[in-house]
């Protein structure tokens, strides 16, 4: 993810300029006193005012040296203390020195995300367990209408502590010194206790920062680096740093900086994080730290980071319509109408709606787009985009324009169908007739809203086992069209890779804990019989969860039923209403001394168990364990495996044993002739496609 919360937050998204101002940074930290001093030398771009307005952090007490006259003008930005000052120079004057210092501590504030889903953020904090600057904390001269800044940065900070930030790095007489001659649209500064790794590649330098020494964990991090590094670069275009650090931060994040990631503690030694989360983090070098985004025509960085990452590794291995399911089933879960808004209008993630749309949704277009100019136009287009765009502020109409230039067609009609509509269509088909050659298809577009105009996939089975592939053009609400084939249909799939971007029908969508997590008015039922402590643990789970206006916490014995048409999630083995869960369940899974799923039996004592079943018109969930300190565990896990209907936790640190999806019913986009198939084959992946460019 992009840092980019505490730049909206304050207001500073970066508008388009041309101008380059230059920052020549001596600081000294002091992470005891939560202080720094700073020389600034400045030079202004050619044809600057004469009298400039900055913005610093309150306190600092900024003065000149040398010629120029600086005035307190008032307060600045809000909701961290700013004041405003006034830089007059003299004539032909480009070159200006201010010094200043002070303490700035804001320490990480929790907001919630989501349903037992919680995150830190500061705009910029300096004490002993660690420095983190960036824009927001006003840590250096923030001009009005400045554009983008190069500089060099040296750093002088306490021994055995070690700075980190963008460019390159370099040891110098006076301190390690960082310098990054691009433009950048924002400077950062970050310093802790570190033990450092390095190793050159062919593509840059890798580095790792760790507060622990970890050999082990470092080289694997070094080795992933140059392996995206060099994947990335040859799918998108020449790596625009000369680095590339992952970072460990002192709190958890996930924050994506040009040249750097910084990530917290726990989040860097999870496994899946090296091939998940850690390669969007390069990825975002090229979008969004590489081209910067116009966040007043929609932030498009993450939905393509996304794509360009975690769609295309998935793809990489086979799994490409899984994660397009995936995302397809996240906006059915947590976006409702209420909540839904255009592309153009997203510009960062803050709950479980917003990354559906802003994330998924944009990586869904992407991969539409690709659908519609082919795989070879579709990375020669994005090649040019970052090209054309690379360290300016770019929009979706940049996008397009690259894109129409490489294809040869207008695509002005496609891209505000799906970056200015909110919703999705919602795709029936009323029937299919399979005939001897061809395959009579009749669609129809179910939504209240206006009609779509869409490129349908279509997969048919054949009689001799072959499935063929094939799309048909779809403008209004009802489409009747004949597929022709080569042999005998046996069975027909529209658009079984789930290739549109579209509202999942229920037999796509099995019951899951996102059909909790994303309701709009979940109802938490602990229960009352509970020894005190997992009691005690229960109702803690319940109030870690009810972030939002959206949950409500109720004990068992206050309800003499459970609502038949609101999503409810039980809590306990004593609950109440254990045995509504059981029913719903049905024969899935058998709950008694333990459960059982299949041949597999886990006992109650040593295990702690979610699950997730359909009750009438509502899903509902079941939290259980023996132990209370694996009840906390859960509180803190469970909600990040939001995909899953069921899962098993060993141990009272909630080691995930088992993670299982129920089964789909039967899609009513199928229609077959007995147990004949129309599954396709994956195609290829843009990473093939790019291998094969270079052979």
């Amino acid at each position: 993810m992009r840092l980019i919360a505490c730049l909206l937050w304050l207001g500073l998204a970066p508008a388009a300029a041309a101008a380059v101002l230059q920052h020549d940074l001596d600081v000294a930290l002091d992470p005891t006193s939560h202080r720094l001093t700073v020389t600034d030398r400045l030079t202004l771009p050619d044809g600057a005012p004469r009298t400039l307005t900055f913005d610093l952090h309150a306190g600092f007490q900024p003065r000149v040296v040398g010629e120029g006259e600086l005035d307190r003008i008032g307060g600045g930005r809000e909701p961290i203390p700013f004041e405003r000052y006034r830089l007059r120079l003299p004539p032909q004057q480009r070159e200006v020195v201010v010094r200043y210092g002070g303490e700035l501590h804001h320490p990480p504030v929790r907001y919630g995300q989501g349903v037992g889903q919680e995150a830190a953020a500061s705009p910029g904090t300096i004490g002993p367990e660690g420095v983190f600057l960036g824009p927001a904390s006003g840590w250096y001269p923030l001009f009005e209408n400045a554009g983008h800044h190069r500089f060099s940065l040296t750093v002088t900070v306490p021994e055995g502590w070690q700075a980190v930030s963008q460019g390159a790095r370099e040891e110098t007489p006076q301190g390690v010194r960082w310098h990054e001659p691009q433009p950048q649209d924002a400077i950062y500064l970050i310093a802790n206790r570190y033990h450092t790794y390095r190793s050159d590649g062919p593509v840059a330098e890798a580095m790792v920062y760790l507060h622990r020494p970890d050999e082990a964990l470092a080289q694997r991090y070094l080795a992933a680096t140059h392996e995206y590094l060099q994947l990335y670069s040859a799918l998108m275009g020449e790596y625009p740093y000369a680095k590339f650090a992952l970072v460990e931060n002192f709190w958890e994040t996930g924050y994506g900086m040009p040249s750097f990631t910084l990530l917290g503690s726990r989040v860097i030694r999870l496994p899946f994080i090296l091939h998940t989360s850690y390669p969007h983090e390069i990825a975002h070098n090229w979008w969004g730290n590489g081209v910067y985004v116009d966040f007043e025509r929609g932030n498009w960085s993450e939905g393509l980071t996304a794509y360009m990452a975690d769609h295309l590794l998935k793809e990489r291995d086979g799994l490409g319509a899984e994660y397009r399911r995936d995302q397809l089933r996240k906006f059915a879960e947590y976006v409702s109408a209420a909540r839904d808004f255009p592309l153009v209008e997203f510009t960062g993630r803050h709950s479980g709606a917003t990354q559906a749309v802003g994330y998924g949704k944009t990586a869904m277009f992407f991969h539409m787009l690709r659908r519609e100019v082919g795989d070879e136009v579709f990375l020669q287009a994005l090649r040019r985009f970052y090209r054309e765009q690379r360290f300016t502020e770019a929009g979706f109409d940049d996008i397009r324009r690259a894109f129409e230039a490489e294809s040869e067609h207008r695509l002005g009609p496609f891209f505000e169908q799906w970056l200015t509509r909110p919703g999705a269509p919602e795709l029936r088909l009323a029937n299919a007739e399979l005939r001897a050659g061809a395959v009579v298809l009749h669609l129809a577009q179910r939504q209240s809203a206006p009609p779509f105009r869409l490129r349908v996939p279509v997969a048919v089975g054949l009689a001799d086992g072959r499935v063929v592939e094939r799309s048909v053009e779809m403008h209004g609400r009802q489409l009747t069209a004949e597929v022709p084939v080569d042999g005998r249909p046996v069975c027909v799939a529209v658009d079984p890779g789930f290739d549109l971007f579209r509202r999942l029908l229920p037999g796509e969508l099995p019951v899951s804990l996102d059909s909790l997590f994303g309701a709009e008015r979940l109802l938490l039922v602990v229960p009352s019989r509970a020894p005190d402590a997992l009691a005690t643990a229960y109702r803690e789970l319940a109030r870690r969860w009810a972030t939002g206006a959206s949950v409500e916490v109720v004990g068992d014995a206050d309800l003499k039923a459970l609502p038949g048409n609101r999503p409810v999630f039980l809590l306990g083995w004593n609950n109440k209403f254990r045995g509504a869960f059981t029913d719903a369940l049905g024969a899935r899974a058998t709950i008694g001394d333990g459960v059982s799923i299949g041949e597999k039996r886990w006992p109650s004592a040593q295990h702690g168990f979610v699950m997730t079943a359909e009750r009438r018109d509502a899903p509902i969930g079941w939290l259980a364990a023996a132990d209370p300190a694996a009840i906390t565990a859960l509180a803190r896990k469970v909600p990040h495996y939001g995909k899953y209907g069921y899962l098993v936790f060993a141990g009272p640190e909630a080691v995930n044993q088992v993670k299982g999806e129920w089964p789909a019913a039967a899609s009513p986009l199928v229609q077959r002739v007995g147990g004949a198939t129309c599954l396709p084959e994956p195609g290829p992946s843009l990473a093939a496609a790019a291998d094969s460019e270079r052979r």
